[in-house]
Protein backbone atom coordinates (compact mmCIF):
# COMPACT_ATOMS: atom_id res chain seq x y z
CA UNK A 1 0.00 0.00 0.00
CA UNK A 2 1.67 3.56 -0.93
CA UNK A 3 2.47 5.98 1.14
CA UNK A 4 -0.83 8.18 0.28
CA UNK A 5 -3.15 5.70 0.09
CA UNK A 6 -2.78 4.00 3.37
CA UNK A 7 -2.80 7.80 5.40
CA UNK A 8 -5.84 8.37 3.65
CA UNK A 9 -7.93 5.12 4.47
CA UNK A 10 -6.78 5.25 8.09
CA UNK A 11 -8.45 9.14 8.06
CA UNK A 12 -12.16 7.63 6.64
CA UNK A 13 -11.66 4.65 8.63
CA UNK A 14 -11.58 6.94 12.09
CA UNK A 15 -14.27 9.65 10.75
CA UNK A 16 -16.18 6.88 9.54
CA UNK A 17 -15.80 5.02 12.76
CA UNK A 18 -16.66 8.04 15.17
CA UNK A 19 -19.25 8.84 13.28
CA UNK A 20 -21.26 5.68 13.76
CA UNK A 21 -20.11 4.18 16.87
CA UNK A 22 -22.65 5.60 18.63
CA UNK A 23 -25.51 3.89 16.36
CA UNK A 24 -23.71 0.69 16.07
CA UNK A 25 -23.29 0.28 19.91
CA UNK A 26 -27.07 1.23 20.71
CA UNK A 27 -28.36 -1.36 17.66
CA UNK A 28 -25.18 -3.93 18.77
CA UNK A 29 -26.69 -4.17 22.23
CA UNK A 30 -30.31 -4.53 21.24
CA UNK A 31 -29.82 -7.14 18.53
CA UNK A 32 -28.54 -9.10 20.82
CA UNK A 33 -31.53 -9.06 22.87
CA UNK A 34 -34.08 -8.98 20.11
CA UNK A 35 -32.56 -12.04 18.42
CA UNK A 36 -34.53 -13.55 21.76
CA UNK A 37 -37.84 -11.36 22.05
CA UNK A 38 -40.04 -13.69 22.00
CA UNK A 39 -38.30 -15.96 25.04
CA UNK A 40 -37.63 -12.78 26.76
CA UNK A 41 -40.69 -11.10 26.44
CA UNK A 42 -42.41 -14.28 27.63
CA UNK A 43 -40.25 -14.22 30.84
CA UNK A 44 -40.48 -10.53 31.92
CA UNK A 45 -44.54 -10.68 31.20
CA UNK A 46 -46.34 -14.25 31.92
CA UNK A 47 -49.26 -12.17 32.60
CA UNK A 48 -49.23 -11.56 29.38
CA UNK A 49 -48.05 -15.07 27.81
CA UNK A 50 -49.43 -17.40 29.77
CA UNK A 51 -53.45 -18.40 29.63
CA UNK A 52 -54.81 -18.45 33.45
CA UNK A 53 -56.98 -21.21 32.39
CA UNK A 54 -54.00 -23.54 31.10
CA UNK A 55 -55.85 -23.63 27.93
CA UNK A 56 -55.49 -27.01 25.59
CA UNK A 57 -55.33 -26.10 22.12
CA UNK A 58 -57.34 -24.30 19.86
CA UNK A 59 -59.54 -25.78 17.46
CA UNK A 60 -59.61 -23.89 14.49
CA UNK A 61 -62.54 -21.93 14.58
CA UNK A 62 -62.02 -20.87 17.72
CA UNK A 63 -59.38 -17.90 17.26
CA UNK A 64 -62.11 -16.49 14.57
CA UNK A 65 -64.84 -16.66 17.39
CA UNK A 66 -62.65 -14.66 19.75
CA UNK A 67 -62.22 -12.11 17.34
CA UNK A 68 -65.58 -11.40 16.71
CA UNK A 69 -66.01 -11.07 20.95
CA UNK A 70 -62.77 -8.79 21.11
CA UNK A 71 -64.77 -6.53 18.60
CA UNK A 72 -68.03 -6.98 19.94
CA UNK A 73 -66.68 -6.21 24.31
CA UNK A 74 -64.99 -3.22 22.44
CA UNK A 75 -66.83 -1.78 19.38
CA UNK A 76 -63.55 1.09 19.34
CA UNK A 77 -61.38 -1.74 17.97
CA UNK A 78 -61.28 -4.13 14.73
CA UNK A 79 -58.76 -7.20 15.51
CA UNK A 80 -55.91 -6.90 12.31
CA UNK A 81 -53.45 -9.40 13.31
CA UNK A 82 -55.05 -12.74 14.63
CA UNK A 83 -53.41 -15.89 15.13
CA UNK A 84 -55.25 -18.77 14.00
CA UNK A 85 -53.94 -21.15 16.49
CA UNK A 86 -52.03 -20.62 19.80
CA UNK A 87 -49.80 -22.61 21.61
CA UNK A 88 -50.55 -25.09 24.37
CA UNK A 89 -51.16 -22.72 27.68
CA UNK A 90 -50.41 -19.08 25.81
CA UNK A 91 -53.23 -15.89 25.42
CA UNK A 92 -54.19 -15.66 22.19
CA UNK A 93 -52.13 -12.25 21.44
CA UNK A 94 -54.49 -10.04 18.54
CA UNK A 95 -53.17 -7.16 17.11
CA UNK A 96 -55.74 -4.37 16.75
CA UNK A 97 -56.68 -0.87 15.18
CA UNK A 98 -59.06 2.36 16.64
CA UNK A 99 -62.35 1.88 14.05
CA UNK A 100 -63.80 5.37 12.76
CA UNK A 101 -65.93 7.07 15.33
CA UNK A 102 -68.99 7.92 13.49
CA UNK A 103 -69.41 10.92 15.40
CA UNK A 104 -66.34 12.34 14.38
CA UNK A 105 -65.03 11.11 11.51
CA UNK A 106 -61.62 10.10 13.17
CA UNK A 107 -60.32 6.94 14.32
CA UNK A 108 -60.84 6.15 18.03
CA UNK A 109 -58.48 7.04 20.48
CA UNK A 110 -56.92 3.99 21.64
CA UNK A 111 -53.83 3.53 24.20
CA UNK A 112 -53.04 -0.17 23.10
CA UNK A 113 -52.49 -2.36 19.89
CA UNK A 114 -52.05 -5.53 21.33
CA UNK A 115 -54.38 -7.30 23.22
CA UNK A 116 -53.74 -10.62 24.78
CA UNK A 117 -57.00 -13.03 25.85
CA UNK A 118 -57.31 -16.48 27.27
CA UNK A 119 -58.61 -18.57 24.45
CA UNK A 120 -60.45 -20.74 26.72
CA UNK A 121 -62.50 -18.02 28.84
CA UNK A 122 -62.29 -14.95 26.47
CA UNK A 123 -61.26 -12.97 29.53
CA UNK A 124 -58.38 -9.69 28.90
CA UNK A 125 -55.19 -10.41 30.33
CA UNK A 126 -53.49 -7.84 29.05
CA UNK A 127 -53.17 -4.81 26.47
CA UNK A 128 -50.54 -2.89 25.03
CA UNK A 129 -49.01 -0.26 22.77
CA UNK A 130 -46.72 -2.15 20.59
CA UNK A 131 -43.27 0.23 20.27
CA UNK A 132 -44.09 2.70 23.33
CA UNK A 133 -41.64 4.58 23.86
CA UNK A 134 -41.99 2.99 27.68
CA UNK A 135 -39.66 1.09 30.05
CA UNK A 136 -41.90 -0.62 32.02
CA UNK A 137 -41.78 -4.28 32.15
CA UNK A 138 -44.45 -5.39 29.66
CA UNK A 139 -43.61 -2.38 27.18
CA UNK A 140 -39.31 -2.96 27.58
CA UNK A 141 -39.25 -5.78 24.50
CA UNK A 142 -40.88 -3.83 21.81
CA UNK A 143 -39.51 -0.81 23.30
CA UNK A 144 -36.16 -2.42 22.32
CA UNK A 145 -36.85 -3.47 19.15
CA UNK A 146 -38.13 -0.34 17.73
CA UNK A 147 -35.12 1.23 19.08
CA UNK A 148 -32.91 -1.05 16.87
CA UNK A 149 -34.41 -0.52 14.05
CA UNK A 150 -35.60 3.11 14.32
CA UNK A 151 -34.28 5.17 17.11
CA UNK A 152 -37.51 6.41 18.26
CA UNK A 153 -37.01 9.41 15.91
CA UNK A 154 -40.12 11.33 14.39
CA UNK A 155 -41.92 10.26 10.89
CA UNK A 156 -42.52 13.54 8.69
CA UNK A 157 -43.89 14.20 5.31
CA UNK A 158 -44.33 10.59 5.45
CA UNK A 159 -40.41 10.28 5.80
CA UNK A 160 -39.64 7.63 8.62
CA UNK A 161 -36.42 9.36 9.56
CA UNK A 162 -35.11 6.40 11.94
CA UNK A 163 -35.41 4.46 8.94
CA UNK A 164 -33.27 6.36 6.68
CA UNK A 165 -30.48 7.33 9.59
CA UNK A 166 -30.10 3.32 10.47
CA UNK A 167 -30.30 2.80 7.09
CA UNK A 168 -27.24 5.31 5.91
CA UNK A 169 -25.41 3.73 9.24
CA UNK A 170 -25.49 0.58 7.46
CA UNK A 171 -23.82 1.67 4.43
CA UNK A 172 -21.39 3.56 6.36
CA UNK A 173 -20.54 0.52 7.86
CA UNK A 174 -20.30 -1.44 4.79
CA UNK A 175 -17.87 0.33 2.78
CA UNK A 176 -15.81 1.07 6.57
CA UNK A 177 -15.90 -2.56 6.95
CA UNK A 178 -13.95 -3.11 3.54
CA UNK A 179 -11.59 0.08 4.36
CA UNK A 180 -11.19 -1.48 7.97
CA UNK A 181 -10.20 -4.83 5.75
CA UNK A 182 -7.72 -3.16 3.80
CA UNK A 183 -6.22 -1.40 6.96
CA UNK A 184 -5.88 -4.88 8.90
CA UNK A 185 -3.37 -6.49 6.13
CA UNK A 186 -1.14 -4.19 5.29
CA UNK A 187 0.90 -6.51 3.72
CA UNK A 188 1.63 -10.19 3.73
CA UNK A 189 3.98 -10.54 6.26
CA UNK A 190 2.31 -9.29 8.95
CA UNK A 191 -1.04 -11.22 8.27
CA UNK A 192 -0.74 -12.90 11.96
CA UNK A 193 -0.55 -10.18 14.13
CA UNK A 194 -4.05 -9.33 12.45
CA UNK A 195 -5.26 -12.16 13.96
CA UNK A 196 -3.52 -12.37 17.31
CA UNK A 197 -4.25 -10.85 20.65
CA UNK A 198 -1.68 -9.55 23.06
CA UNK A 199 -3.86 -11.03 26.55
CA UNK A 200 -0.29 -10.86 28.80
CA UNK A 201 0.52 -7.55 27.44
CA UNK A 202 -3.23 -6.02 28.21
CA UNK A 203 -3.73 -1.80 28.53
CA UNK A 204 -3.65 -0.24 25.07
CA UNK A 205 -1.98 -3.00 23.06
CA UNK A 206 -4.85 -5.47 24.15
CA UNK A 207 -7.63 -3.16 23.47
CA UNK A 208 -6.34 -2.13 20.00
CA UNK A 209 -6.43 -6.02 19.01
CA UNK A 210 -9.72 -6.38 20.46
CA UNK A 211 -10.33 -3.73 18.18
CA UNK A 212 -8.74 -5.27 15.02
CA UNK A 213 -8.14 -8.63 15.53
CA UNK A 214 -11.61 -9.09 16.70
CA UNK A 215 -13.43 -7.16 13.69
CA UNK A 216 -11.46 -9.86 11.19
CA UNK A 217 -12.38 -12.88 12.53
CA UNK A 218 -15.94 -12.39 12.56
CA UNK A 219 -15.50 -10.17 9.23
CA UNK A 220 -17.34 -11.88 6.97
CA UNK A 221 -20.29 -11.48 9.13
CA UNK A 222 -19.95 -8.08 10.18
CA UNK A 223 -20.48 -7.18 6.48
CA UNK A 224 -23.62 -9.32 6.15
CA UNK A 225 -25.28 -7.64 9.03
CA UNK A 226 -24.54 -3.91 7.76
CA UNK A 227 -25.62 -4.97 3.92
CA UNK A 228 -28.70 -6.49 5.39
CA UNK A 229 -29.07 -3.83 7.95
CA UNK A 230 -29.47 -1.85 4.33
CA UNK A 231 -31.83 -3.84 3.19
CA UNK A 232 -33.83 -4.06 6.18
CA UNK A 233 -34.15 -0.13 6.63
CA UNK A 234 -34.20 1.05 3.31
CA UNK A 235 -36.06 -1.87 1.38
CA UNK A 236 -37.96 -0.10 -0.94
CA UNK A 237 -36.88 3.20 -1.25
CA UNK A 238 -33.09 1.76 -2.41
CA UNK A 239 -32.36 -1.74 -2.35
CA UNK A 240 -35.14 -3.07 -3.82
CA UNK A 241 -34.68 -0.55 -7.18
CA UNK A 242 -30.96 -1.78 -6.85
CA UNK A 243 -32.24 -5.38 -7.16
CA UNK A 244 -34.83 -5.31 -9.56
CA UNK A 245 -32.08 -3.20 -12.50
CA UNK A 246 -30.14 -7.10 -12.36
CA UNK A 247 -33.46 -9.40 -11.33
CA UNK A 248 -37.17 -9.02 -11.66
CA UNK A 249 -38.94 -8.97 -8.14
CA UNK A 250 -42.71 -10.03 -7.34
CA UNK A 251 -44.41 -7.34 -5.74
CA UNK A 252 -46.66 -7.51 -2.06
CA UNK A 253 -48.74 -4.78 -0.60
CA UNK A 254 -45.64 -3.75 1.80
CA UNK A 255 -43.05 -3.67 -1.27
CA UNK A 256 -45.51 -1.66 -3.61
CA UNK A 257 -48.17 -0.25 -1.39
CA UNK A 258 -48.72 2.69 -4.37
CA UNK A 259 -50.14 -0.94 -6.04
CA UNK A 260 -52.84 -1.48 -3.99
CA UNK A 261 -55.56 1.22 -3.16
CA UNK A 262 -57.93 1.20 -0.51
CA UNK A 263 -61.49 -0.40 -1.35
CA UNK A 264 -64.18 2.28 -2.54
CA UNK A 265 -66.40 3.58 -0.48
CA UNK A 266 -69.29 1.26 0.83
CA UNK A 267 -67.40 -1.90 -0.43
CA UNK A 268 -68.03 -4.76 1.87
CA UNK A 269 -65.15 -6.42 3.30
CA UNK A 270 -65.58 -10.32 3.59
CA UNK A 271 -65.64 -12.09 6.50
CA UNK A 272 -62.36 -13.50 8.05
CA UNK A 273 -63.82 -17.23 8.15
CA UNK A 274 -64.41 -16.86 4.17
CA UNK A 275 -60.65 -15.99 3.73
CA UNK A 276 -59.75 -18.42 6.28
CA UNK A 277 -61.42 -21.16 3.43
CA UNK A 278 -59.75 -19.40 0.82
CA UNK A 279 -56.51 -19.57 1.93
CA UNK A 280 -56.38 -23.28 3.29
CA UNK A 281 -57.18 -24.56 -0.55
CA UNK A 282 -54.34 -22.21 -1.74
CA UNK A 283 -52.32 -23.47 0.68
CA UNK A 284 -52.48 -26.99 -0.87
CA UNK A 285 -52.82 -26.31 -4.41
CA UNK A 286 -49.52 -24.13 -3.87
CA UNK A 287 -47.78 -27.35 -1.71
CA UNK A 288 -46.99 -25.53 1.26
CA UNK A 289 -46.56 -27.73 3.95
CA UNK A 290 -47.22 -25.71 6.95
CA UNK A 291 -51.11 -24.86 8.10
CA UNK A 292 -52.51 -21.31 8.20
CA UNK A 293 -51.17 -19.93 11.14
CA UNK A 294 -51.81 -15.90 10.82
CA UNK A 295 -54.62 -13.91 9.14
CA UNK A 296 -53.67 -10.24 8.50
CA UNK A 297 -55.80 -7.16 7.75
CA UNK A 298 -54.92 -3.85 5.94
CA UNK A 299 -57.74 -1.99 5.36
CA UNK A 300 -55.27 0.99 3.70
CA UNK A 301 -54.24 -1.66 1.08
CA UNK A 302 -57.57 -3.41 1.36
CA UNK A 303 -56.04 -6.92 1.41
CA UNK A 304 -56.24 -9.78 3.67
CA UNK A 305 -53.36 -12.06 4.15
CA UNK A 306 -52.67 -14.92 5.59
CA UNK A 307 -49.00 -16.87 6.98
CA UNK A 308 -48.23 -20.20 6.93
CA UNK A 309 -47.09 -21.74 10.20
CA UNK A 310 -46.83 -23.83 13.03
CA UNK A 311 -47.94 -21.95 16.68
CA UNK A 312 -45.09 -20.11 18.16
CA UNK A 313 -42.80 -20.18 14.68
CA UNK A 314 -44.33 -16.55 13.45
CA UNK A 315 -40.91 -15.16 13.38
CA UNK A 316 -39.99 -18.60 11.20
CA UNK A 317 -37.46 -20.59 13.10
CA UNK A 318 -34.86 -21.38 10.22
CA UNK A 319 -34.83 -21.07 6.60
CA UNK A 320 -36.12 -18.23 4.30
CA UNK A 321 -38.80 -17.24 6.58
CA UNK A 322 -42.87 -18.39 6.34
CA UNK A 323 -44.80 -18.51 3.28
CA UNK A 324 -47.81 -15.37 2.95
CA UNK A 325 -50.71 -15.28 0.32
CA UNK A 326 -52.43 -12.32 -0.49
CA UNK A 327 -55.93 -11.38 -1.16
CA UNK A 328 -58.46 -8.69 -2.33
CA UNK A 329 -60.41 -8.29 0.85
CA UNK A 330 -63.56 -6.86 -0.94
CA UNK A 331 -63.64 -9.89 -4.25
CA UNK A 332 -62.09 -12.49 -2.74
CA UNK A 333 -58.94 -12.26 -5.92
CA UNK A 334 -55.27 -13.44 -5.27
CA UNK A 335 -53.60 -10.73 -5.62
CA UNK A 336 -49.59 -11.39 -4.33
CA UNK A 337 -47.96 -14.31 -3.09
CA UNK A 338 -44.58 -14.69 -1.23
CA UNK A 339 -43.47 -18.23 -0.93
CA UNK A 340 -40.46 -18.65 0.85
CA UNK A 341 -37.46 -20.30 -2.38
CA UNK A 342 -39.62 -19.63 -4.97
CA UNK A 343 -39.56 -16.84 -7.56
CA UNK A 344 -36.47 -15.04 -9.39
CA UNK A 345 -32.95 -14.47 -8.11
CA UNK A 346 -33.64 -11.37 -6.77
CA UNK A 347 -36.71 -12.59 -4.63
CA UNK A 348 -34.59 -15.11 -3.52
CA UNK A 349 -32.15 -12.46 -2.24
CA UNK A 350 -34.87 -10.25 -0.66
CA UNK A 351 -36.28 -13.09 1.25
CA UNK A 352 -32.67 -13.83 2.78
CA UNK A 353 -32.58 -10.35 4.16
CA UNK A 354 -33.96 -10.76 7.43
CA UNK A 355 -33.50 -14.54 8.26
CA UNK A 356 -29.80 -13.58 7.18
CA UNK A 357 -29.70 -10.42 9.73
CA UNK A 358 -31.90 -12.07 12.46
CA UNK A 359 -29.60 -14.92 12.28
CA UNK A 360 -32.98 -16.79 12.25
CA UNK A 361 -31.73 -18.76 8.72
CA UNK A 362 -29.64 -21.04 10.68
CA UNK A 363 -32.21 -22.06 13.58
CA UNK A 364 -30.91 -21.35 17.40
CA UNK A 365 -27.47 -21.43 16.64
CA UNK A 366 -27.96 -18.68 14.05
CA UNK A 367 -29.62 -16.37 16.82
CA UNK A 368 -26.81 -17.84 19.25
CA UNK A 369 -24.32 -16.56 17.21
CA UNK A 370 -26.35 -12.96 16.27
CA UNK A 371 -26.25 -12.45 20.15
CA UNK A 372 -22.82 -12.78 20.02
CA UNK A 373 -22.01 -10.66 17.45
CA UNK A 374 -23.94 -7.80 18.88
CA UNK A 375 -22.18 -7.57 21.70
CA UNK A 376 -19.16 -7.77 19.28
CA UNK A 377 -20.37 -4.95 17.44
CA UNK A 378 -21.06 -3.27 20.81
CA UNK A 379 -17.44 -3.86 21.91
CA UNK A 380 -15.78 -2.38 18.77
CA UNK A 381 -17.92 0.54 18.93
CA UNK A 382 -15.96 1.22 22.51
CA UNK A 383 -12.49 0.07 21.33
CA UNK A 384 -12.56 2.03 18.62
CA UNK A 385 -13.38 5.08 20.58
CA UNK A 386 -10.88 4.12 23.11
CA UNK A 387 -8.51 3.78 20.54
CA UNK A 388 -9.19 7.45 19.05
CA UNK A 389 -9.10 9.14 22.27
CA UNK A 390 -5.55 7.40 23.22
CA UNK A 391 -3.88 8.52 19.77
CA UNK A 392 -6.03 12.19 19.54
CA UNK A 393 -4.13 12.91 23.40
CA UNK A 394 -0.81 11.64 21.75
CA UNK A 395 -1.59 14.20 18.92
CA UNK A 396 -2.13 16.73 21.43
CA UNK A 397 0.85 16.43 23.76
CA UNK A 398 2.75 16.45 20.53
CA UNK A 399 2.00 19.38 19.36
CA UNK A 400 2.34 21.14 23.13
CA UNK A 401 6.03 19.84 22.89
CA UNK A 402 6.46 21.28 19.11
CA UNK A 403 4.62 24.75 20.88
CA UNK A 404 6.65 24.85 23.21
CA UNK A 405 10.07 23.71 21.99
CA UNK A 406 9.98 26.51 19.24
CA UNK A 407 10.36 29.54 21.71
CA UNK A 408 13.48 27.91 23.21
CA UNK A 409 15.14 27.18 20.08
CA UNK A 410 14.37 30.96 19.15
CA UNK A 411 15.89 32.05 22.54
CA UNK A 412 18.78 30.09 21.47
CA UNK A 413 19.58 31.46 18.08
CA UNK A 414 19.48 34.71 19.80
Amino acid sequence: MNAFLRPFLVRLHRWFGLAIALFLFVAGLTGALIAWDHELDAALNPDFYVAHSGAAPLAPLVPLALAARIEAADPRVQVTYLPLAVEPGHTLQAGVMPRTDPATGRPHALDFSQIAVDPATGAVQGRREWGALSVARLDLMPFIYRLHYSLFLPEYGGINFGFWVMGVVGIVWAIDSLIALVLAFPNLKSWRKSFAFRVRRGGYPLVFDLHRSGAVWVWGLLLVVAVTSISMNLGNPLVRPLVSMFSPLAETPYTNPDHFPPAPPGSKVLPRERIVEIARAAGRDAGIAAPPGALLFAPAMNVYAVGFFTPGNDHGDVGLGNAWLYWDAVTGKPVAAQVPGRGSAGDLFMQAQFPLHSGRIAGVAGRVAVSVLGVVIAMLSVTGICIWLKKRSARVRAARSTRAAVPASSRAAR
